[in-house]
C-alpha cells in the first residue's frame, strides 16, 4: 500500500428525502384507515418496516469512513471498527441482482471483512479511491452466492 493523502467520507441518515418518504408513507396509511375505513392494526402492522428510519430521524445518527495511509475506519450508527491496511490482502466488490454494490475487505488471513453499505461512498469512487491508495480492488458481477 503506498501512502495516499487521507480521505473521510459521512453521511447523515436524518435528510430531507427520508423525511418526506416516512410523511407520505404515513399519510397514504392514515388516508386508508380514514378514507377506506381500513383495519388500524393492519396498517400498524404495515407501518412497522419504517421504525428503523423512525429512529435513524430521531436520534440523527450519521455513518462513514475514513481511509488513512495505514489505516481504515468505519462507523455506522453506534457501531465502530477499523482495520490495519497491512491486513487487506485486497478488496472485493460484488454487484448483486438488484445493482446494488457490496464491498468486502478479504484479509491476509483469509477471512472477509463486509464494510457497511450506508458508511462507504459511492463504489466507483471508492474503488478509484483505493486504486490510488496501491490496495488490490476485485470485482465480481451477478453472483448468486
Amino acid at each position: 500500500m503506498t501512502d495516499a493523502t487521507p480521505f473521510t467520507f459521512e453521511r447523515q441518515n436524518r435528510t430531507p428525502r427520508t423525511v418526506v418518504i416516512l410523511i407520505c408513507v404515513y399519510a397514504v396509511l392514515i388516508g386508508m384507515v380514514i378514507l377506506f375505513n381500513a383495519a388500524w392494526w393492519l396498517m400498524a402492522l404495515l407501518a412497522l418496516p419504517t421504525l428503523p428510519a423512525v429512529l435513524d430521524i430521531t436520534r440523527d445518527t450519521n455513518a462513514g469512513m475514513e481511509l488513512t495511509p495505514d489505516t481504515l475506519r468505519w462507523h455506522t450508527g453506534g457501531r465502530k471498527a477499523e482495520l490495519p491496511l497491512s491486513e487487506i490482502d485486497r478488496f472485493r466488490f460484488d454487484t448483486r441482482w438488484d445493482f446494488s454494490v457490496r464491498v468486502s475487505a478479504i484479509l491476509q488471513t483469509g477471512k472477509r471483512v463486509r464494510l457497511p453499505d450506508e458508511s462507504l461512498p459511492p463504489h466507483r469512487a471508492f474503488e478509484e479511491l483505493l486504486q490510488q491508495a496501491g490496495c488490490k480492488v476485485e470485482r465480481h458481477h451477478f453472483r448468486v452466492f
